[in-house]
């Protein structure tokens, strides 16, 4: 069996997400024998091929009479977004051709992807820029422009496509302007660094020196509205991978961080020792934790995760949106039980990575009808960055993908600080 490289492991992801409907997040076995920046170079064409999945379909349309066997359909499919996006042809065309030409079942079809990703390369790929922006499946973009309109959601879809550029959260205490210097990057409102190129994120300047960590500008922002001080004791809910506890931990607090995937929470032990930071790691299901009473509660409730299409484009090909009515019933019972967990006088900052309004507004707003003297804290969203717009009417913050899209956009998510009276 050859070596596996970029391409052919690349191709093996889609075959999975595409076949099986798996996550790219679960597939560590075909990645596990690439070198760490081949891997990361693995990742990149699977990604770049689901997002201009749409795109690469309606080129080959024109070019196929009959869709072939799976298999074959993702290496055209990577081909033909490759080199639409200036992949060298020489290099994509050979080593597609050989991958299809090694496997005893599709190499009679050789001369088949030789010819059509040659065809690619030349006139029959020109018209991929004058296709229209990948669009959302049905099962998630009718609900999306039933809540926020066509026009957003096709803005959303926008920022989707372009996928996600790299951001940083900095240790408190280090300067912003002498990190984006030393690792090329922009300084966003809101506090966190975005890099201009990611590259290996392992050999950049502070990583081993826990200087920093990998969090989207969107996903640090819960835990700079809750702003914890030194001392206070504070669960992080659902805290896997981390990026939250760190934050919190930065801050001085006293942090218990919980998650029910003991494989998760090892990630979270090696970025604490990384950082060199603290917290008390607890493997268990969050609904049946009777520890506390805290001065605060972060909880990132388990969601459909829509808010984060832009970085992982496996999503649409791996839900159906089946499990939305389970994950929202799941999310209320973890609101409710983290509030049994607060000390009196304490906050409560709930958020998903959701763009679905049933997974952040109407859980506020249902909460609040089930509980007495509950209310939002409409001031602690008064940071740096936050523009009023994002504001909800029950008191939250609305984050998307298509806002700050002349910085690169962010994920999408949902926040609400919750005090009782």
């Amino acid at each position: 069996m050859p070596a596996p490289t970029p391409r052919s492991t690349a191709v093996a992801l889609l075959d999975k997400v595409l076949g099986e409907g798996r996550l790219l997040s679960e597939l560590n076995a075909p990645l596990s024998r690439l070198a760490p920046a081949d891997r990361a170079r693995a990742l990149r064409l699977a990604g770049d091929t689901l997002r201009g999945l749409d795109r690469a379909d309606r080129l080959l349309s024109r070019q196929l009479r009959k869709t072939p066997q799976l298999h074959v359909m993702n290496i055209l499919r990577l081909g033909t977004v490759e080199l639409c996006m200036g992949g060298d042809a020489h290099g994509v065309v050979d080593e597609l051709v050989s991958l299809v030409g090694a496997h005893p079942r599709y190499k009679r079809l050789r001369g088949l992807v030789n010819a059509i990703l040659r065809q690619m390369a030349g006139d029959a790929g020109k018209p991929w820029k004058d296709l229209r922006v990948p669009r959302m499946p049905g099962w998630l973009r009718e609900p999306l422009v039933s809540a926020w309109g066509n026009g957003a959601v096709s803005a959303m879809e926008k920022a989707q496509f372009a996928g996600a550029p790299v951001d940083l959260t900095l240790k408190p205490g280090q300067d912003p302007g002498d990190w984006a210097h030393h690792l090329g990057a922009v300084a966003l409102p809101t506090g966190s660094l975005r890099l201009r190129e990611s590259g290996q994120i392992s050999a950049l300047p502070g990583f081993s020196d826990g200087a920093w960590w990998v969090q989207d500008a969107a996903a640090a922002m819960p835990a700079r509205i809750l702003a914890p001080r030194t001392g206070e004791r504070v669960l992080d809910l659902c805290a896997a991978p981390g990026g939250k506890t760190l934050q919190l931990a930065a801050a001085g607090a006293s942090v218990t961080s919980l998650d029910i995937s003991e494989k998760r929470m090892e990630r979270v032990t090696e970025n604490l020792a990384r950082t060199n930071l603290s917290a008390d790691i607890v493997v268990a299901d969050g609904l049946g934790y009777q520890g506390g009473p805290f001065d605060a509660v972060l909880i990132d409730a388990p969601c459909s995760a829509t808010g984060t299409i832009r970085r992982h484009p496996d999503l649409p090909y791996a839900k159906d949106g089946s499990d939305f009515g389970a994950l929202i019933a799941l999310q209320a019972q973890m609101l409710d039980h983290a509030l049994t967990l607060l000390a009196p006088g304490g906050r409560l900052v709930f958020c998903t990575c959701s763009l679905l309004p049933d997974e952040g507004e109407v859980q506020v707003e249902e909460a609040l009808a089930r509980h007495g003297g509950l209310r939002t804290d409409i001031t602690a969203l008064e940071l740096p960055g936050v523009d009023p717009a994002w504001r909800t009417e029950e008191g939250g913050l609305r984050l998307r993908p298509d806002y700050w899209p002349d910085l690169g956009g962010m994920d999408g998510f949902y926040i609400a600080v919750l005090r009782r009276e």
